[in-house]
Formats: structure tokens, C-alpha cells, sequence
């Protein structure tokens, strides 16, 4: 019986998570670490890089997810490890439902305190919860004004068995070389550090802070405080305006490769694709490739975006042309003559950084992890 050929197929590459892991360590050597791993670890399978941080050599003291229904998914996998809700909970359901977890979440808005302090005169603590209070230094999507940030904090210290972490969020620490979004950065450390020095005089207590992610972790030390949360450079991609995971010493983890279907020859003054929007200016030789929209390639990437193709004779560098289709792309084959029907087309991983992909594409990286359907296979490596 002829196997079936897999036509578009993504490696995990656990160890280059560990790796990556590592590196969050070596830029923040006095923080504790929460790995980010919402929206199914950035698309990387949420069981599987949990498992594999979880059994890093690298000490991690919680993992981070944004929903509810993550949170609750992440708790029937992972029994010990604190688990953090970053986008905070909606109503007293979903509140005594991280409590029955041991979920730590985020507070940060007026309607969650009342319905804290109700469960909280409960007393259906039992083993210390920790609470991290969002505070809002400008960015102006989740957090806390200064006073009401305050005010929460301390009214929460008062409980038993309450740990609190004062956190937030930076804005704009991916283009350091801007001085608008730098001094912007500086203010946001600003504002945090005199609300935690307002609460250390008040409470006559330390006051843990949390502010930094990828972007931070890589360029901004001074705010990597007590906890950091890396997010995007655990896969291997930049966080930073105009530069590459690689460039930053990170390692690809997932590779993305389809192969090609069928080769011809155009005369120059054809045309490729849907809509014409490719005319080739040459004799050219052209190859289809078995991905498209419809597995997660981006329909926005444009002609030139890099691919790289696996020939008898080794990897080689080229260039998408013609629309991107649900099924299928285009690829730009002239001069690499001993391109064959089924070699591997490598579209974003291993020897092809994802941030350029996603730059010709007019994205991020993290768009692209994220939209990779279930129509292409995926397994792990160590």
C-alpha cells in the first residue's frame, strides 16, 4: 500500500524551548521566572512546553496563562506548580473556581475587589493564595489607577493568608532606539517603584513587583524586579522592533515545512496566481508548495517573502511570488536546478527566522505561532 506523503508539518523542538529558557535566566539571574504559555503556548501545544519547562534545568516558580479555561486546562495537567491568570477573573464564579485551583490571579479593576473581600470573609483559604494587583502606568488596557492600586493593596493585605505581587505592563520596550518610547519605558518603571515605595511605607512590608516580559527581560534590566514573564523569546522569536530571534541569541523552536508539488517553466510577461500579482520579468522556473492560508501561512505575506528549499545538494534560499491561496503558494525556483517534486520547503523555523517571515508579511511572530491550523501535523522532539 503507497504511504500517504504529509503535505504541510511543524517539529516542536523542545530543547530549544529549554534553551531559550535558559537565556530568560542568564538576563535576569535575581528574578523568579513565570513562563508565558497562553494561547496553547503561543501555538506550540500548552501540555507539552509546560512539561518541558516544568523539566528544564532551569528552576521556573509558576507558569502564566490569560484565561480562565487555560488555567483550569494547564491545573488537570500540571498538579504543583502555581499557575498565574493574567487576564484576571470576571465574576464570583470564575473567582472561587481559580481559588478550588490554587489559580493565582491578576486584580486589576474596581469590580473585582468587592467580590474578592466577600470570598475572602469566607475563609475558604486554607493555604496562603497569592493576588497580583495590576497597576496601570500607561498603557491603559488592564490596571489600577496609583490610588485605587493602593488602596486595593492594602485593604487585601489585611486578610489572612494573602500573598499580593504588585504588578504592570510595559507598553513600548520593544524599540529602545526610540527616545519617545524609551522615556515613555523609563516613566512606567517610574510610576511602579514610587507606588511600591509608597506601599513598603505604609504596609511596613516588602512589596514584590513584576513588570517585565520578553522585551524587557532582553533590553530593560532595571525592570526585571522580583518576577519576569517571558513570552515570545521562549519560542525562539525578537519581541524587539528590527531585530531577529537569532540575531538575539534565541533558537527557533518550531519549524514549519511543506513540499513542492509541481515545477514548470514560465516565459517572461506570465503571470502567477490569483489576481496577476506576480509577473515574471524573466524565464522563470517556478514551484508550488503544498501550504497556504488555510494551514496558517499568512495570506498577507508578499512576493520575495524567504523560503528556503531542502535540494540533493542542500538547503537554498528563495523567494515566494505570486498570491498566497488556501491550499498553496508560489515559490521562485530559477537557477536551483536540481529542485525535484516533494522537497522539503521550509516556511518559517530552523535556518529561516520567523521574524523575517513575519516582517514581509506585515506581522509578528507571534501571529504567525498562533493562526497555525490543526490541518498541519505536529510532533515534538527533544
Amino acid at each position: 500500500m503507497t504511504s500517504i506523503s504529509r503535505r504541510a508539518w511543524a517539529t516542536i523542538d523542545l530543547s530549544a524551548l529549554k534553551k531559550n529558557l535558559a537565556q530568560v535566566r542568564a538576563h535576569s539571574p535575581g528574578s523568579k521566572i513565570y513562563p508565558v504559555i497562553k494561547s496553547n503556548a503561543y501555538g506550540h501545544g500548552m501540555a507539552e512546553a509546560a512539561a518541558a519547562l516544568k523539566d528544564s534545568n532551569t528552576n521556573i516558580s509558576g507558569l502564566a496563562v490569560a484565561t480562565v479555561d487555560e488555567a483550569i486546562r494547564l491545573r488537570q495537567i500540571e498538579a504543583q506548580l502555581p499557575i498565574l491568570l493574567l487576564n484576571g477573573f470576571m465574576n464570583e464564579e470564575e473567582l472561587r473556581e481559580c481559588l478550588a485551583r490554587r489559580i493565582e490571579t491578576v486584580v486589576h479593576a474596581e469590580y473585582q475587589l468587592g467580590t474578592l473581600e466577600k470570598v475572602l470573609t469566607e475563609d475558604i483559604l486554607g493555604d496562603a493564595r497569592k493576588f497580583w494587583i495590576k497597576y496601570n502606568t500607561g498603557m491603559n488596557r488592564l490596571g489600577l489607577g496609583q490610588r485605587e492600586a493602593s488602596e486595593f493593596y492594602l485593604r487585601l493585605q489585611k486578610s489572612p493568608n494573602i500573598e499580593l505581587v504588585l504588578m504592570s505592563h510595559l507598553a513600548c520596550a520593544d524599540d529602545p532606539d526610540s527616545q519617545e518610547f524609551a522615556n515613555f519605558t523609563r516613566q512606567q518603571l517610574q510610576y511602579l517603584t514610587e507606588l511600591r515605595s509608597e506601599l513598603v511605607t505604609a504596609s511596613k512590608q516588602d512589596v514584590e513587583c513584576s513588570m517585565a516580559a520578553s522585551a524587557g527581560i532582553l533590553q530593560w534590566p532595571d525592570t526585571h524586579l522580583d518576577y519576569v514573564r517571558p513570552g515570545v523569546m521562549l519560542y525562539g522569536s525578537s519581541p524587539m522592533a528590527g531585530e531577529t530571534g537569532e540575531e538575539l541569541g534565541l533558537q527557533p523552536v518550531m519549524t514549519l515545512r511543506s513540499r513542492l508539488i509541481t515545477i514548470r517553466d514560465l516565459k517572461a510577461g506570465e503571470s502567477i496566481g490569483y489576481g496577476m500579482t506576480y509577473v515574471c520579468d524573466r524565464d522563470t522556473r517556478m514551484g508550488t508548495v503544498s501550504v497556504g492560508y488555510g494551514d496558517g501561512y499568512p495570506r498577507s505575506a508578499i512576493n520575495g517573502t524567504p523560503v528556503l528549499v531542502q535540494t540533493a545538494s542542500g538547503s537554498v534560499r528563495t523567494r515566494m511570488i505570486g498570491r498566497v491561496s488556501m491550499d498553496m503558494i508560489t515559490i521562485d525556483l530559477t537557477g536551483i536546478d536540481d529542485a525535484q517534486i516533494d522537497d522539503e520547503v521550509t516556511l518559517w523555523g530552523e535556518g529561516l527566522c520567523a521574524d523575517e517571515v513575519a516582517r514581509a508579511a506585515g506581522t509578528i511572530s507571534y501571529e504567525l505561532f498562533c493562526k497555525v491550523t490543526p490541518r498541519v501535523e505536529v510532533s515534538y522532539s527533544e
